[in-house]
C-alpha cells in the first residue's frame, strides 16, 4: 500500500528502533514531552531521507552544488514524497532583509511602480534599496546614516603610546595601531591636542602613501597608509554590522552615533525612485502601510499587477499579519510571526502530492490566531497534500486526522511511539499527553503581595501608545496580548533601556554547534577540568577536546566526515577515540574512577550523585530543576530541541537571587507536562527573592501569575494600550480583552 509513509527500525538520536506507518493525505499532529523524539522521527528522519533522495534525481554536476544530507539511521523509508519544510530557524536576513523582500511581494510592487507609475525610473530595479540603481546613495539603501564620533574615537589628551586611540581594534599594540604609531609617520608620545591641523588631518583623513608594518613573525610588511576614521568608516560603517561579533559590534556602537538618513528620509531609495507616483503615493508609501491599509489602496488601482500583489497581501492578512508593514526588518520579526511568513509562501503554490512539515508553528501565537493557524494547516491537507505537525498545543491537536504519541518521557527515557490514533483516544490515553490534555490548571485566587514598584515612563517605541505603568515587584507578572501588541516591545526593549539591571532571557537560540554542550554552556566544563588536573597532576587543558587533548585524528569532533563531491558524505565513528573525542593519553587519568570521557557521558542525574565539589553541582542541580536531567553533560547542543535550549537558558539564571528576569515565551518548545514544571519553578524564583516578568501567551501560565498587564486591543498600530492591569482573576471579566475571552473560555 502507498497511501502510507512506512518506517522500519528508526534509530536517529533517542529513537529505539522505531516502525511505524503514517497516513498521507493526512494532517497528523506528533505530540511528546520535549525530548521523546519528535523531532527525530519528523525532521532528521522523514525530512532528511526525502531531501537525501530528492537530491539524488539530480546530475552529479547540480548535486555537487546542493546541501548534503547523510543517510539517517534507519532500516527503510518507504513511499516518500518530496518535502517542504517549514521550521522554527530565523528567518535571518540582515538590514537588507524585509517582510516585502522575503515574501517575494517587493518585487510585485517594483514591477508595479515602473511600469505604471510617473514619471518612470526605468525598470524595476531601478526600485529597489538592495540595487545600486535604486539604492539611497546616502546610506546605501539600508535607511539609517551611520557617522563616526570623531570625539569618542580619539583621546586628544593621550598620545598614541598611551591609548589616544580608543576603538579596542585598533588599541595599542595591534597591528592597525602600528600603522600610526610605529611607521615614523607620527611622534608616538605626543598628545594628540598638540598635533597641528595638518598632522590631526593627516592622522584622520591621511593617505596616498605607504607605511612600513612589522607582522608577528618580525617581517616588514609595506602596507598602504589610511587614516584611522577613514580606515574605520570603510571596514566598519560601510556594512551590515550584522555580520560582526556581538562583541566587535560593541566596541563599534561606543564610537556612532546613528539616525534616519538625511537624503532618504528612511525610505531606501533614491530620489529618482522615490520621485515616481501612483495616485499620491511612491513605492515608499506603499511598503510604509499595514497590509490591510495596502490592500484598500492595491484593490482601488484596478489594475492586475496590482491585484497580484493584493493576492499575495490578503494571504498574509489571513494568516493574523495584517499588521505588519513590508518595509518591517526581518530581523525584528518574532519567532511566530516568523514561521507565518515562511508558510505563507507555500499557500499560492498549486503543487499537491508534496509533504509539508512544520515545527512547533503555534510557537508565539496567541489563543485567538492559532484559529486562523489551523484554518492554514487544513488548508494545505485539503489540496491533497501531507501535513505532518511537532505541536504541543491542544488546539491544534484537536484538529488532527491522527496523532502520533512519543514518549514515555525523554532523551534516554524516550524514543518510544506510546500512542497511535485519533484525538478522542489520546485523551483517554495513560500517556503524558492524554493526561496532560486531561488536567485542568485552576485559576489563582490567592496571589503574592508586591514588595516594591519598577516605574516606566512614558514609551513611545514602535507602536507604543505612551504607555506608563508600574510592574510590581517580587511576584510573577505575566505580559500578555495578540500577536504585534507590543509585548516585547515594553519588556524586553523600554523595561532594560530604564532599569538596566534587567535580566532578559529572550527566544534567539544558544550557540550551538558539534563542539558545545550543556556542560560547556553553564561553565561546568572548567571546574572539571580543574578537578581532573589537581588529581592527576597533569595540565586542565589536557582534558579539552577543544585544546591539548583533542584526539588527533577527529580533531575532537568523535566522528569523522568524509566529504564524497557529488556523492552523499559518510559520517563514521572514529576509531581511534572511539567517539570519545579525546586522546588516548587524556583517558587514562581517573577521577574517582571515571575518565573525562565517562563523566561527559553521565546524564546529569547522575552527574549530581557523583560530584560532591559545589562549583559543579549547583549548576547540574540547574538542569534537574528545569527537567533536564536526562541530558548528558557531554552532549552536543546542536542535537538538542527548541525546548532544551530554552531550558538550558533558564538553567543558566537560576543562581542568582534578588534580580529582575524577563522571560520572552519560556513556554517555547515544551510540553503540557513540561509547562507544569516551568509554572513550579518561575514560583521558586518569585519565592527566592527575584521578581519574573514572562510575556506569555500559554493560559495555564496566565491563570498562575499574580499580576497580569494585557495590552492590545490589536497588532501593529491598532495595538500599544494596556487594556488591563491586575491579578488574573478579575482579566476574566475585563472589557475588550481579547486574552481575557480565551481565559474565561478555558475556565469553562
Amino acid at each position: 500500500m502507498d497511501d502510507s509513509i512506512e518506517i522500519t527500525g528508526a534509530r536517529v538520536n533517542n529513537l529505539k528502533n522505531v516502525s511505524l506507518r503514517i497516513p498521507k493525505n493526512h494532517l497528523v499532529v506528533f505530540t511528546g514531552v520535549s525530548g521523546s523524539g519528535k523531532s527525530s522521527i519528523v525532521f532528521d528522519t522523514i525530512a532528511a531521507e526525502a531531501q537525501r533522495q530528492l537530491n539524488e534525481t539530480y546530475t552529479a554536476f547540480i548535486r555537487n552544488r546542493l546541501p548534503s544530507y547523510d543517510k539517517p539511521d534507519v532500516e527503510t523509508i518507504d513511499h516518500l514524497s518530496a518535502t517542504i519544510v517549514v521550521d522554527q530557524k530565523p528567518v535571518g536576513g540582515n538590514a537588507r532583509s524585509t517582510v516585502g523582500t522575503m515574501t517575494d511581494i517587493m518585487p510585485i510592487l517594483r514591477i508595479l511602480f515602473s511600469r505604471y507609475g510617473t514619471p518612470s525610473a526605468g525598470y524595476s530595479f531601478a526600485y529597489s534599496f538592495n540595487d545600486p540603481a535604486g539604492m539611497c546613495p546616502g546610506c546605501d539603501g539600508l535607511g539609517r546614516a551611520v557617522r563616526l564620533d570623531i570625539d569618542a574615537l580619539i583621546d586628544d589628551e593621550r598620545s598614541l603610546d598611551d591609548g589616544a586611540i580608543r576603538f579596542p581594534l585598533f588599541g595599542v599594540g595591534t597591528w592597525q595601531w602600528q600603522i600610526y604609531a610605529r611607521s615614523g609617520t607620527f611622534d608616538p608620545a605626543k598628545p594628540v591636542r598638540d598635533y597641528t591641523p595638518a598632522e590631526r588631518d593627516l592622522l584622520l583623513h591621511g593617505s596616498g602613501f605607504t607605511v612600513d608594518v612589522h607582522g608577528k613573525n618580525g617581517t616588514l610588511n609595506k602596507v598602504d597608509y589610511e587614516g584611522v576614521a577613514d580606515r574605520f568608516t570603510r571596514l566598519y560603517l560601510r556594512r551590515d554590522t550584522s555580520t560582526l561579533s556581538e562583541r566587535t559590534r560593541r566596541a563599534v556602537a561606543d564610537l556612532i552615533t546613528e539616525g534616519v538618513c538625511p537624503q532618504c528620509h528612511g525610505a531606501r531609495l533614491n530620489q529618482a525612485a522615490l520621485a515616481t507616483r501612483i495616485g499620491p503615493h511612491t513605492i515608499a508609501d506603499h511598503a510604509a502601510m499595514e497590509i490591510t491599509d495596502l490592500i484598500t489602496v492595491l484593490d482601488g488601482l484596478h489594475n492586475p499587477v496590482a491585484d497580484a500583489a493584493a493576492r499575495a497581501l490578503r494571504r498574509l492578512d489571513d494568516i493574523g499579519l495584517g499588521y505588519l508593514t513590508l518595509d518591517r526588518e526581518t530581523s525584528t520579526v518574532s519567532g511566530g510571526e516568523a514561521q507565518r511568513l515562511k508558510t505563507v509562501r507555500h499557500l499560492g503554490s498549486a503543487l499537491t502530492g508534496m509533504t509539508y512539515v512544520f515545527d512547533e508553528p503555534s510557537a508565539g501565537l496567541h489563543p485567538s490566531d492559532v484559529g486562523r493557524l489551523n484554518t492554514l494547516l487544513r488548508a494545505l491537507r485539503d489540496k491533497g497534500n501531507t501535513v505532518l505537525v511537532v505541536e504541543h498545543d491542544p488546539d491544534v491537536i484537536a484538529i488532527a486526522d491522527h496523532v502520533i504519541d512519543l514518549g514515555p518521557g525523554a532523551g534516554t527515557h524516550g524514543g518510544q511511539v506510546v500512542f497511535q490514533g485519533d484525538v478522542a483516544a489520546l485523551t483517554r490515553a495513560d500517556t503524558p499527553t492524554g493526561r496532560a490534555l486531561r488536567h485542568r490548571v485552576p485559576l489563582k485566587t490567592s496571589p503574592r503581595r508586591p514588595t516594591g514598584r519598577l516605574t516606566l515612563s512614558p514609551a513611545t517605541l514602535h507602536n507604543l501608545h505612551q504607555v506608563a505603568l508600574d510592574l510590581p515587584t517580587g511576584v510573577l507578572t505575566c505580559i500578555t496580548g495578540v500577536a504585534g501588541s507590543g509585548k516585547s516591545t515594553l519588556a524586553t526593549r523600554i523595561l532594560p533601556a530604564q532599569h538596566p539591571s534587567v535580566t532578559v532571557v529572550d527566544q534567539s537560540a544558544p550557540g550551538t554547534s558539534a563542539r558545545s554542550s550543556p556542560a560547556s554552556y553553564l561553565g561546568i566544563l572548567d571546574p572539571i577540568r580543574r578537578l581532573f588536573a589537581r588529581a592527576t597532576g597533569t595540565p586542565p587543558a589536557l582534558f579539552s577536546h577543544n585544546s591539548d587533548g583533542a584526539c588527533p585524528r577527529c580533531e575532537g569532533r568523535g566522528l569523522i566526515h568524509t566529504d564524497l563531491a557529488f556523492m552523499d558524505p559518510i559520517t563514521t565513528v572514529c576509531e581511534m577515540c572511539a567517539g570519545t573525542r579525546y586522546r588516548p593519553e587524556a583517558l587514562t587519568h581517573r577521577l574517582r574512577g571515571h575518565s573525562i570521557a565517562d563523566v561527559l557521558a553521565l546524564t546529569a542525574e547522575q552527574a549530581a550523585a557523583f560530584f560532591t565539589e559545589p562549583a559543579v553541582t549547583a549548576r547540574v542541580h540547574a538542569l534537574l530543576d528545569v527537567g533536564l536531567g536526562y541530558l548528558t553533560l557531554g552532549q552536543p547542543t546542536s542535537t538538542l530541541s527548541g525546548g532544551e535550549l530554552q531550558r538550558m537558558k533558564l538553567a543558566a539564571e537560576l543562581h542568582r537571587t534578588g534580580a529582575i528576569h524577563v522571560l520572552d515565551e519560556p513556554t517555547t518548545g515544551l510540553h503540557l507536562s513540561d509547562v507544569q514544571t516551568l509554572i513550579a519553578l518561575l514560583d521558586r524564583l518569585v519565592d527566592g527573592g527575584n521578581t519574573v516578568i514572562v510575556i506569555e501567551h500559554h493560559l495555564d501560565v496566565v491563570k498562575r501569575a499574580d499580576w497580569v498587564i494585557d495590552l492590545g486591543p490589536g497588532g501593529g498600530k491598532h495595538g500599544g494600550r494596556v487594556l488591563f492591569q491586575g491579578p488574573p482573576q478579575d482579566l476574566v471579566s475585563a472589557p475588550g480583552s481579547i486574552t481575557g475571552a480565551h481565559l474565561k473560555a478555558a475556565l469553562g
